[in-house]
């Protein structure tokens, strides 16, 4: 692997993950471990240009069609792609059909960046991971054996203690929190060749004590009226959080400090 390498480019492909939902900054936009990337990354390029058309609630064939084709047009040194995992969190899945859809995406953007980095999403422990977690093993297995045919780089999120620990998840327990994105953006950086700045970003917290049952009670009540029911009304009637938004960063621009 390269060391101290310098990129001129970045591409960010996906859902809320690369959008960087939960991760709120006081204007009320989402920041996100795709742009703390592109901020470190820009530090060691002058002119760095940067592209995030990641929407929250997109689906495999959504990315690839509204956004894959546009990313290898624009030729960036490096591009992330990360999907598939909403597909898999659906009641009905056709994990062939995800399989080949991520595949197209590999196949179509490999030879249009210099380097392509795929990700193993993480998890948050607890009953939803547990029975979506052969699914997404699935997944995972589909990104190790593209990223070896096409020489893409895998970032292990996904086998990281310290991305599984709820601590690190919002409220809404499908995203992380500022604190998880900025270790999600050390992974990135350290996969590309970057010396680390931070060695154990894959380390949990330090321990602390849990909440008592009442405090667990209350939270569990909060989620479900806060965010388990719309989700699940979304899902029945073929809604998404995304409808109608447009890419965080569409065009491949000099970064701005954001």
């Amino acid at each position: 692997m390269q060391t101290n390498p310098t990129y001129s480019s970045l591409v960010a492909l996906g859902d809320s993950f690369t959008e960087g939902m939960s991760d709120r900054l006081p204007d009320g936009t989402y920041r996100g471990w795709a742009d703390l990337l592109a901020a470190r990354m820009a530090a060691t390029a002058p002119g760095f240009q940067y592209a995030n058309l990641a929407v929250r609630g997109k689906l495999i064939r959504q990315i690839v069609d509204e956004q894959v084709e546009v990313a290898a047009a624009m030729r960036a040194d490096v591009v992330t792609l990360v999907g598939g995992l909403n597909d898999t969190l659906r009641p009905k899945c056709d994990m062939g059909q995800v399989r080949d859809l991520l595949t197209e995406a590999v196949e179509r953007l490999a030879p249009h960046c210099k380097q392509l980095v795929l990700m193993r999403s993480p998890g948050r422990r607890g009953p939803v991971l547990e029975r979506f977690r052969p699914r997404m093993e699935e997944l995972f297995a589909c990104v190790d054996e593209l990223a070896g045919r096409h020489g893409a780089l895998v970032v292990d999120l996904y086998g990281a203690p310290a991305l599984g620990d709820p601590r690190l998840w919002d409220v809404d327990r499908l995203h992380l929190t500022a604190e998880g994105h900025r270790r999600v953006a050390e992974a990135v950086w350290q996969a590309l060749g970057h010396p680390p700045e931070d060695p154990e970003w894959h380390l949990p917290p330090e321990a602390t004590l849990p909440p008592h049952w009442v405090a667990r009670r209350a939270a569990d009540a909060r989620f479900a009226r806060q965010h388990l029911l719309p989700w699940i009304g979304r899902r029945l009637t073929g809604r998404s959080s995304g409808d109608g938004l447009p890419p965080k960063r569409p065009e491949l621009l000099p970064y701005e400090d954001l």
